[in-house]
């Protein structure tokens, strides 16, 4: 049997390389394919680059969040059991490529990330649309509410942090299906910021406003993404809010079997994240938060950023491999 305080060292030693190895594996797969226009084939890529480092690793873990249920997903699927076996029972979460038409299409943001937890403590959820709402650290507590109109959020939010409304800028998804969201952000007087993809990178963005210049992030989703959003705010402070969007039998149906019992049920972060967990992203294009994959010559770049929930530690990887060395 291994002790908390066992696995909890091994998280660490994960934190330091190993689960930064996984990301840029994943990452640099997904690269060689950016602008090709495959989707699939890029996204594929990325995930049979993960898996494999994945199995490297000294633990027993699960998949908790991945590439979907065990029927959609030959590999990465929800309930699949990656490492070795001999380690810590741990849950992961994975994206291997997050924004698959920004890469497919060679546009900034799109990024390879995963998030390791102590098992049993990461919201086993069926990939469905999940709402969301998200705030930096630093405001009262419950400043955020699915429930709340959009426009008065803003006036909140704006009070809270002390500043007129039209200095309020809000991160939101550009989809149909947000129309009336933004227009009653900007008829409250903020500005929206919109984003075709990456909505993990998003919530990290509201984290850190005074370095992205986003106060919130709002809208509607993946629930993977939205896992792995608040493992990432678990380690660096913030506020989010979540609720699946079960509006079928059917998704009812899937989400009662991973014990999911009110399907109407708002997450916060501790519900989403109640253990100590590690995050990781490695950027495949520029974006906002990390670099790109870069060739050259006999060399390959990578960014990534970890975090550590337990300490709040923050770690920049920029990462030199040269190709002698098999990547």
């Amino acid at each position: 049997m291994v002790s908390t305080a066992q696995a909890n060292q091994v998280l660490d030693r994960i934190l330091s390389i190993e689960i930064v190895r996984v990301t840029e594996r994943a990452a640099v797969a997904a690269a060689r394919l950016r602008g090709r226009g495959n989707e699939k084939e890029a996204d594929q890529a990325a995930v049979d680059a993960m898996r494999r480092e994945l199995g490297k690793l000294p633990i027993a873990g699960t998949v908790v969040i991945g590439e979907g249920e065990r029927d959609e997903a030959p590999m990465l699927f929800i309930g699949e059991n990656v490492g070795t076996g001999k380690g810590p029972k741990v849950d992961i979460a994975v994206d291997p490529l997050e924004g698959t038409t920004l890469c497919a299409k060679s546009m900034p943001g799109s990024i390879a990330t995963m998030a390791m937890a102590e098992g049993g403590t990461l919201l086993n959820a069926p990939d469905v649309y999940m709402e969301k709402i998200a705030v930096g650290p630093g405001y009262p507590k419950d400043l955020v509410d699915l429930d709340a109109p959009s426009d008065e959020t803003i006036v909140k939010l704006a009070k809270a942090k002390g500043v007129k409304t039209d200095a309020i800028t809000a991160l939101i998804l550009d989809r149909p299906r947000h129309a009336d969201m933004i227009a009653a952000v900007r008829k409250a007087g903020a500005a929206v910021s919109l984003i075709t993809d990456g909505d993990v990178a998003g919530v990290i963005h509201a984290a850190q406003p005074d370095v992205t210049g986003i106060d919130v992030y709002m809208g509607i989703g993946g629930a993977p993404e939205g896992v792995l959003a608040a493992a990432a705010l678990s380690c660096i402070g913030g506020q989010m809010q979540t609720r699946l969007v079960l509006d079928t039998e059917e998704k009812r149906t899937r989400a009662a079997k991973m014990g999911i019992k009110d399907p109407r049920k708002k997450y916060g972060i501790k519900d989403m994240v109640t253990g100590e967990c590690v995050f990781a992203a490695t950027g495949v294009t520029d974006g906002s938060l990390l670099k790109g994959v870069k060739f050259r010559g006999n060399m390959i770049e990578t960014e990534t950023v970890v975090m550590r929930s337990v300490t709040g530690t923050v770690r920049w990887v920029r990462a030199e491999h040269r190709l002698q060395v098999k990547f």
